[in-house]
Parts: C-alpha cells; structure tokens; sequence
C-alpha cells in the first residue's frame, strides 16, 4: 500500500510540474540621502529587461508570473520523484532511492546552508541559523528543483505541493541586477542573487563640479590647506600675555615683531582662518593683542575674537615701524613685510590661504587699504575703518578684484569722508564688477552709495559688483572713531557684528 501511495503522490506532483507557473517580486523604496522619497526612478532590472518607476513615495515593484513546462521529465525520474511538504517551516520528506538536497540562501541570495537527507523523515529549516529573518530554500531531488521561502520564526511563503503555493519562485540569471536612475543622482547598481527581495535604497545626489575662474575662488569654497598643516611651529617665542604669543623676524633690513593668538585646541591638520589686525597711530600690535580696549582701541583684533565662537580663526596684529607713524608713507616695506609675514605664518600653522582677513582703523585702515590695492591674489577681503587716501605708501593698483568693507562717520574732522567714498572706494570699485564672458571683471564705479541722512548708521550693498567680490559701505552719523555705534557709548557699536557677518560669507 505504501508504495502505491508514493507512486500516486509522484505522478500527481510530476503532473503539476508540467503546467508550472514561475514567478518573482522585486520592490522596495528609493530615497535621496537626506531620507526623502524620490518619486519617478527609473528601476530596471538587467537580465529580465523589466523597468518600472518609483511613485510619490519612492515606492517600486517589478513582479511577473511566467508559465513553463517540463515536459523532458522521463519515466524513470516519474517513478524515483519523493514526497516532499512544508509546513510551519518543518520540511518533511521521502525519497525512494535519490536524496534531497537543501541549500538555504539569505534574502541577497548568498547560500548560508546545504545539507543532503536520505529515507524519510522532517527537518527544521531554522535549525543552524542564527539569525532571524527571511530566508529561501532550494530543494532538489535529481533535476526537479523547488523554490520556496520562510522565515526563522516558524512561518513560509509557499510549500511544495501547497494548495496555497501558486507559483514557485524563479531563479535570478547569472549577473542579474537591478539599476536606479534618476536625474541629479549618481546612477546605482545592485547585483541580485535571488529575484524575490525587498529593498531600501539611498541614492546619493550628484555633487556639481567646482566652478572654475580666471581669478578668485567661488563662495564656500572648499578650504585650501598651507603648507603648515600637519607640521608642528618652528617659531620661537618671544614673550606671552593674556593668550597672545610674541615673536620677531627681519623683513627688508628692519626689526620687526608680531603677537599670534591660537585658537582653543588648535589642531594643526584643519585649516584656519586667518585675520590680521593692524593697529593704528599711537597704539602697538601687542595692545590690539591683549588689551580689553576702548573707544580707538577695542580689542582682542577689534573685536572679531570675542565673536569667534566656533574657533574658526588663527589672530594676528604685526607691529607697524614706530607706534606714532606705525605705517610706512615713502617705501613698499610694510608690503614685504607683510607678504614674508603671512609665508612664515602658513609655513607653520596649518591656514586656509584662500581665507585670508585684514582689518584696521585710521592708520591702520590706510595700510589694509593700502595692501587691497597689491595682495589682490592672496587677502580675500578686508574691512578699513575711517581710511584715507594719503599719508601712506599707495602703490597702483594691479586691477583685481577683493571684497572690501568700509565703515566711515561723515563728520570725521581726521580722514577725510568724502575722500573715502570718492577716492578709495571707487579705486575699488573699478575691478569688483560682474565678470564679462570672457571672465574679466568689469567697472563699477558708477553706483553711487545710499548714504545716512540723520542719526544712526546706514550700510550698503553695492548690486553692480561680482557676488563673489562683495563691497559694503557703511555711514553713521559721527567723527574719527572705530567704534560706530547709534545711541548710548562705544560699547554699543555695531560694527564688530557687521565686520564679523562680512567675512563669514566667504
């Protein structure tokens, strides 16, 4: 009897073999880096030549039920076919003279289990892994294979010879992939070991090369590290106050020396920014260094330390040739000086040097002012503060472009106002125009600025020059003073937070 039972059994499994329906489902959801669903990828996979897209929440499914035959099948392999059924993930078997072969495969389709059984009997298809989660299983008997998936906690999605089973699940090609392409992003590429599979994917959206230019950098470039970054300072300190650290050097036959202040935990692998501070008549570089300041002399670096949350900036203030005519009138020396200056300084701390600052009131704005018309290629901007146009040397101007920011009181008795807005200002002007197409900047000394008219302060944004040049100049309604401010004393100025936001644009 128990022959005759395995030989029924046979032909009716061998019968339904020759009307078998294959099938697979492949879907999952896209999504840009930033967690967000991407809607109309186009998904394809290779081998099948099957392509759909993504919908509103970047949702995808390519399934296909396909009909195939067996009728190669022959008697002999009718007669030797056993009788194989899942249930609740317990494979039970009989076979009469070939063994079954099972191999397990994880949901990539890598094989993570293979064993033969002989006779009859069951097995538990979780046994010998570990980890839980959906898995497909192959069992052979001679060349009838069948396909079928499960998961560790007990449960299956289709047995063999299963009412409920009506489609067996169809083996990926060699190679098989599946791609997503979608405008903007890096194109994707998954091979796929099994065509039964959920998938999450993250495309990454594609980064827009650097532009290029004839001069200059773009916005929010990247930093471009000295030649200082990863090495430790050769310089030898001199003395040390209030965090400042003081050295000396010799530049065009003249003595001269500079206060440096760090930032907190200085790492000499990232690129800092670099500011100078260059002080004014009848004032030194270590007072703009160290003092707490007043209403000609706020310090640390006018300010800008103070606002240096985020330790972004390395701090210097170089001492000018005298205290009471800091800044050389009749040579180029202080332009030496300053260049080998900055060298020696990205030669041994680790700066950004297409991040370079300059700053300065009176005298000292005549010397930033000064070295805006020359270091064009190496000072990004500068910010100048009740400058003029004489007693400083002033070499011509090698027509570049710089950002430049001017704060002026339109009653200075010292500095002459209207020599700064029609003289330094338009000088500046004159190469800060919008690049041609040939990437030559053009002459913007026509826009004439909005002015204060009564009390307060008025700052202007000049809409002619190039965006990656920027020129502001601000008005307020008093003398010769660094510390602008609209009502109260000088320690209401507001001219710390705008120098500090004018630099930080870049």
């Amino acid at each position: 009897m128990k022959a005759k039972r395995l030989s029924f059994i046979s032909a009716a499994f061998i019968a339904a073999l020759c009307t078998t329906s294959y099938a697979y489902t492949v879907e999952g959801t896209v999504k840009d880096d930033q967690g967000q669903a991407l809607k109309d990828v186009s998904v394809s996979l290779l081998k099948e030549g099957k392509t759909t897209k993504t919908d509103k929440d970047g949702k995808f499914k390519i399934h296909e039920d396909e009909k195939d035959t067996l009728e190669a099948i022959s008697p002999a392999f009718r007669n030797q076919v056993g009788y194989i059924s899942i249930n609740n993930g317990i494979l039970s078997y009989q076979s009469s003279s070939q063994p079954v072969q099972v191999k397990i495969f994880n949901s990539l389709g890598n094989q993570v289990f293979k064993k033969t059984l002989r006779g009859s009997g069951t097995y538990n298809l979780s046994k010998g892994l570990s980890a839980q989660g959906t898995y497909f299983a192959q069992a052979t008997v001679g060349s009838a294979k069948q396909n079928f998936k499960f998961t560790t906690d007990g449960s299956y999605g289709s047995s063999f010879g299963s009412a409920s089973a009506s489609a067996l699940m169809k083996d990926a090609q060699k190679d098989e992939a599946i791609r997503f392409i979608a405008e903007d992003y890096d194109t994707l590429t998954i091979p796929l070991g099994t065509l039964d599979t959920t998938l999450d994917v993250k495309l990454k959206k594609i980064e827009p090369p650097a532009p290029t230019f004839k001069f200059g950098y773009a916005l929010k470039n990247e930093p471009t590290p000295s030649k200082g970054c990863g090495t430790n300072s050769t310089l030898k300190e001199v003395a040390t106050k209030s965090g400042a650290k003081n050295y000396k050097m010799t530049s065009a036959g003249l003595n001269r020396d500079f206060w440096v202040s760090l930032p907190q935990n200085y790492d000499n692998k990232k690129p800092y920014k670099i500011l100078f501070a260059m002080h004014c008549m009848g004032s030194n570089a270590e007072e703009f260094a160290t003092m707490s300041g007043n209403q000609d002399h706020p310090s640390p670096y006018y300010g800008q330390q103070k606002l240096d949350k985020n330790n972004e900036f390395i701090f210097v203030s170089p001492h000018g040739d005298t205290d009471f005519m800091p800044w050389r009138t009749g040579d180029d020396k202080d332009h030496i000086f300053f260049g080998e200056l900055l060298t020696l300084l990205e030669e041994n701390y680790c700066i950004d040097t297409s991040r370079v600052f300059v700053t300065g009131f009176s005298f000292g704005a005549m010397v930033t002012n000064s070295l805006a018309q020359d270091f064009q290629d190496r000072i990004r901007a500068v910010a100048v503060f009740a400058t003029a146009d004489y007693n400083i040397y002033l070499p011509t101007n090698k027509g570049k472009p710089i950002a430049w920011m001017a704060v002026h009181g339109k009653n200075d008795g010292t500095c002459d106002y209207s020599r700064a807005k029609n003289s330094a200002l338009k000088r500046i002007l004159k190469n800060n125009g919008k690049a041609d197409a040939d990437g030559n900047f053009t002459d913007a000394s026509s826009e004439v600025p909005k002015e204060v008219g009564g009390s307060g302060h008025l700052c202007y944004d000049f809409t002619t020059v190039d965006e990656r040049f920027p020129v502001k100049f601000c008005s307020w309604n008093g003398q010769h003073q660094w510390t602008a401010y609209d009502s109260g004393n000088w320690q209401n100025t507001w001219v710390p937070e705008e120098v500090h936001k004018f630099f930080g644009q870049f």
